[in-house]
């Protein structure tokens, strides 16, 4: 037997059905944790006519900031000292990252 399609169709049985109440209550709870930017927009740079959102930057800087940490331990003979390196060039750009980020953001003094 062939499927029949009730008189109206899906969309005058979907119109009479109220949305679940657990449903909104999770879309309007989701909704409120993206009010976090609309005041004044996400923190970012204009660099070359193009505008770079802070986290981004904050990214490079740690990471010149690592390179930087690691060409100073090689040419100051510290490579050979410092056991770990790759995590100590690591933390370091971390701190320089953060450090980024928070001056420009305005938190740092």
């Amino acid at each position: 037997m062939p499927f029949k399609p009730k008189p109206g169709g899906v969309r005058a049985s979907l119109a009479h059905r109220a949305p679940a109440l657990p449903a909104v209550a999770t879309v309007l709870t989701l909704s409120l944790s993206l009010q976090g930017c609309a005041l004044r927009g996400a923190p970012s740079y204009e660099i070359f006519g193009a505008y770079f959102p802070l986290w981004l930057v904050s990214a490079v800087a740690g990471f010149v900031g690592a390179v930087i940490a690691h060409r100073i331990f090689v040419s100051t003979g510290w490579a050979q000292i410092v056991p770990y390196q790759l995590s100590v060039c690591l933390a370091i750009g971390l701190t320089v990252a953060v450090l980024f980020w928070l001056s420009g953001t305005g938190q740092l003094l």
